[in-house]
């Protein structure tokens, strides 16, 4: 009788697990999307479910809140949408996941695995029409997700979230999945596993909260809730930071890195074979790849097909050769040979309007000035040089720096910059690992009220 006993609660037991309301197992197996209630253009043939501009697809039955959930998909020429969770049955609650390969989107720095409005990724690591694996895993206060089994996001919700405007509701709770197909092209899809996942204990639970940030005062949530690119285009792994930790630091603090090697005689990579062996370390990782251009013999130190490799190229007018022929580096005041002030800067704009003739898409470390004038900065910074500057840097189609490290240039320079229409880039140029303080970019982009078009868009390499 007990084993008979055993049987039928084990029987139950199975009953009450396939019935349950957050089942683990396949969402679509390649036969059918009979779990999905669609709409709009949407077909399954020969294991692959297709969504199309438009379509949307609700998960007809699950309540889900801590799960472990994947896809194999790809995207066609245009498509993109989103994965959602937590959701309901309008789409009026929980978190968005971008599905987005095109390079070409405008809207470039939301691209497949973002955390929409809370963690945007300006990287595109996929090529549209090839299959990838996307994974999201919720547990208690943390979402994560990866692509092709590298991490892209790490974040985790604190007990105040900030959220405004549209992005209100996007929160953790519980509630089905969807799919939504928003683009001109197609969303494929091959495969979906979803496994439930157990509640975390309280004490999980306090462990994780003590390691999210406080959004009520991070000013870079802020930039996400708005929609604005978050990327730091002139970062090095100098001081301590490895690729390792720079990718760990910019999943939890929402801030994209653009990781530059220093290309030059003297410095790290010297030759085209140096920036080869430096791009296959690390076009995989999570990070954009421009390159900054040392000294003013770099356009024959490195050949254009090579260097052409990289994301973008920048550069600034901080090493040159003066007047007299000696070699300069503004930075170094044994360096710079000052006898008249005033001539001095005058040479330092000639140099600055060499180097914006030079092939390069961003001018860096702009308008420095040696350490022996920088405490009279708008003084030598004329309206008249200024003007000259600004014609020059228009003329060059470059974008324009606005550097943490040096704080410059000044408002005033910048202003003129964006009357012209220049393109706007924020850059740390660290010394240290600390690549997390972007005050001074965001100071300027207030004063200047940038919008989203004012930043110049990376030429992105796969």
């Amino acid at each position: 009788m007990k084993q008979v006993s055993f049987f039928l609660a084990g029987l139950c037991g199975a009953l009450l697990l396939s019935c349950s309301p957050t089942p683990s197992g396949s969402l679509f197996n390649g036969k059918d999307a009979s779990r999905w209630q669609a709409s709009g253009s949407q077909n399954v043939s020969d294991g692959v479910w297709t969504l199309s501009g438009g379509a949307t697809a609700l998960l007809k039955k699950g309540d889900y809140k801590n799960f472990s959930l994947s896809l194999e998909l790809q995207t066609t020429p245009g498509g993109k949408g989103a994965v959602w969770f937590h959701t309901d049955r309008g789409l009026d609650k929980g978190y968005r996941v971008a599905v987005n390969n095109d390079r070409s989107d405008p809207v470039w720095w939301r691209m497949s695995g973002s955390l929409i409005s809370v963690r945007n990724l300006a990287k595109s690591f996929i090529k549209e029409n090839t299959w990838y694996k996307m994974e999201i895993r919720v547990e208690g206060h943390s979402i994560k997700v990866g692509i092709n089994g590298q991490p892209v996001v790490d974040y985790i919700e604190p007990a105040k979230p900030y959220r405004v405007g549209a992005n209100k509701n996007a929160l953790l709770s519980d509630g089905i999945f969807a799919i939504s197909s928003t683009g001109k092209g197609a969303i494929r899809i091959r495969s979906i596993q979803v496994k439930a996942l157990p509640e975390l204990e309280p004490e999980q639970l306090s462990a994780q909260l003590s390691k999210a940030l406080n959004e009520q005062t991070d000013k870079i949530i802020r930039l996400h809730q708005e929609d604005f690119p978050v990327l730091d285009y002139h970062v090095h792994l100098k001081g301590g930071l490895s690729k390792e930790v720079a990718a760990a630091q910019s999943r939890r603090l929402g801030i994209n890195y653009a990781i530059a090697p220093n290309c030059g005689i003297g410095f790290p990579i010297q030759t085209d074979q140096d920036i080869k062996n430096f791009l296959d370390t690390m076009r995989t990782q999570p990070f954009i790849l421009p390159m900054q251009a040392e000294g003013r013999e770099w356009t024959k130190t490195f050949s254009p097909e090579v260097r052409g490799q990289f994301d973008y190229i920048f550069t600034d007018a901080m090493t040159f050769t003066d007047d007299h022929g000696r070699r300069t580096r503004l930075w170094i005041a044994k360096e710079t040979w000052i006898d008249n002030e005033e001539k001095y800067m005058d040479m330092i704009l000639d140099r600055i309007l060499k180097v914006l003739k030079e092939p390069a898409d961003v001018y860096v470390n702009p308008c420095y000035l040696p350490p022996q004038m920088q405490d009279r900065y708008d003084h030598f910074w004329t309206e008249a040089r200024q003007d000259r500057f600004i014609k020059a840097l228009k003329e060059s189609g470059k974008a324009l720096e606005i550097n943490e490290l040096y704080q410059i240039p000044s408002l005033a320079i910048l202003r003129k910059a964006k009357a012209a229409g220049v393109k706007f880039t924020f850059g740390s140029n660290n010394v240290t690992p600390n690549v997390s303080d972007l005050s001074y970019s965001l100071r300027m982009k207030d004063s200047l009220q940038l919008k989203p078009s004012d930043m110049y868009k990376p030429k992105i390499k796969i």
